[in-house]
């Protein structure tokens, strides 16, 4: 979720529901060169508790090192990313690169367990390709070495985000009698009852989830209360749309400053107002303007064009 999770995005994940937040993952070679964007992204505020901070790297001392920048930001939870399937992080060998070697990753988690007294949680996928899915072993081998949760994407490096997550084999980890840490799964929980299946039918302890809540933050509102009535939260009407929207750019502005702060949360804008018919003028102000108070005149003109749409 990188130039996605960051602290206005957080706070309306949490005000929505969501359980526990983790940060955007930070590069450990950014942060012990102390690069900006990197540093940045250690910013955690109260109302986000819990939250998570989220790393990668395949580099041993620049991991460990990493450990002693993280925790002075005071998070919750160290998680280590060892499932992005981008090519300029597994080129490196770190996120999924490194279920290619399967001894150092449990090696540099062995160690990192030990830098800190916080508790350390791993994100990974099922492993490399097809022919590689050692996913019951890699998660009781890191078991073993202290971390204190896994959260298991449904899908290999191979497979990137083709095709459809495979819970199975997340399954098969939380079956496991040796298991007893939380299994966590990932990947296609984009609806309330694929929520509800995870937990039902796969067993697991809970969804990490993330591209469905962009520009959705209400999707754990959503999801809580299918859960507790087994029935769909009412729509999400267009005055919560814009206020939403509106508040994420003026935190992120505030946080970031307003070029970034605008170029950063375009992405949010198609999923807040899809489903709107002859929306694109609308849209198009809001994604091309480098002025605030221009796209804050785009949310009014849309609340006055379209405030009484009804969503389904």
């Amino acid at each position: 979720m990188e130039d996605v999770s960051d602290p206005p995005f957080r706070a309306l994940c949490k005000e929505q529901g969501a359980d526990v937040v983790y940060t955007e993952f930070v590069s450990s070679e950014g942060l012990i060169r102390n690069a900006a964007k990197s540093v940045m992204k250690l910013d955690i505020y109260e109302k986000e508790r819990p939250v998570g901070i989220q790393i990668f790297g395949a580099n041993m001392e620049s991991m460990l090192q990493t450990i002693d920048i993280v925790e002075k930001s005071k998070p919750d939870i160290i998680d280590i990313n060892f499932g992005c399937p981008v090519k300029k992080v597994v080129s490196k060998g770190a996120g999924a690169g490194i279920l290619k070697d399967i001894c150092l990753m449990e090696k540099l988690t062995a160690e990192m367990v030990k830098r800190t007294n916080l508790p350390v949680t791993v994100k990974t996928r099922l492993g490399w390709d097809h022919d590689s899915i050692k996913i019951v072993e890699v998660a009781e081998r890191l078991q073993d070495v202290g971390i204190k949760s896994i959260a298991i994407h449904g899908r290999t490096r191979a497979q990137m985000y083709k095709g459809n997550a495979d819970w199975k084999p997340i399954a098969s980890v939380k079956n496991n009698p040796r298991m007893h840490i939380p299994v966590f799964g990932n990947g296609d929980v984009n609806t309330p009852e694929s929520a509800v299946k995870m937990r039902d039918e796969y067993g697991l302890d809970g969804a990490m989830i993330g591209r469905a809540t962009i520009g959705n933050p209400w999707f754990f509102k959503q999801v809580k209360h299918f859960f507790k009535t087994g029935e769909h939260f009412r729509p999400i009407t267009m005055q919560e749309r814009v206020e939403a929207a509106r508040r994420h750019l003026q935190m992120s502005i505030d946080w970031k400053g307003e070029t970034l702060g605008v170029f950063e949360t375009r992405r949010h804008y198609t999923n807040y107002f899809k489903g709107i018919p002859d929306f694109k003028p609308y849209r198009m102000k809001m994604v091309t303007s480098d002025d605030a108070k221009d796209v804050f005149a785009a949310f009014d003109e849309a609340l006055e064009k379209f405030g009484h749409h009804q969503f389904v």
